[in-house]
């Protein structure tokens, strides 16, 4: 006859959120999907923008009005930092893909960068914008 003894407390079949520490890699790998999917409404702004274009100077006139007001430039930064993030994010994964950078300290150090990159990639495509504009 098999053994019917059971645990006395409930436990979880795999680990779970209470268990794990968040690191940068978690971190860093959760803001990858989201900056990933947030790309689908950059991609809608630049249909929007391309729709526009296309339909005349009365509708290209309006979207850029919008784009070129302070709630579409925060917008238009937005999108340039999660473009860059996700690129970033993205090198990183292909990095790793070649079984490069799998040890702690380089793992955390590349998901650092991503963060930091991301940042001071966006300032530096804005202010290289703003200053040829």
């Amino acid at each position: 006859m098999a053994p019917t003894a059971r645990p006395t407390t409930a436990q979880p079949l795999s680990p779970h959120l209470q268990i794990y520490r968040v690191t940068w890699t978690m971190a860093m790998s959760v803001a990858h999907r989201i900056t990933g999917t947030a790309l689908y409404g950059g991609t809608a702004l630049v249909a929007i923008w391309l729709v526009a274009l296309a339909s005349g100077p009365a509708a290209y006139g309006w979207v850029a009005w919008f784009f070129g007001s302070w709630i579409g430039r925060i917008v238009l930064f937005g999108y340039t930092w999660i473009l860059m993030h996700h690129m970033l994010g993205g090198l990183r994964h292909f990095v790793w893909d070649f079984g490069v950078g799998l040890d702690r300290t380089t793992r955390m150090n590349l998901s650092r960068f991503t963060l930091i990159g991301s940042v001071a990639l966006t300032l530096v495509i804005w202010a290289a914008a703003l200053t040829l504009r």
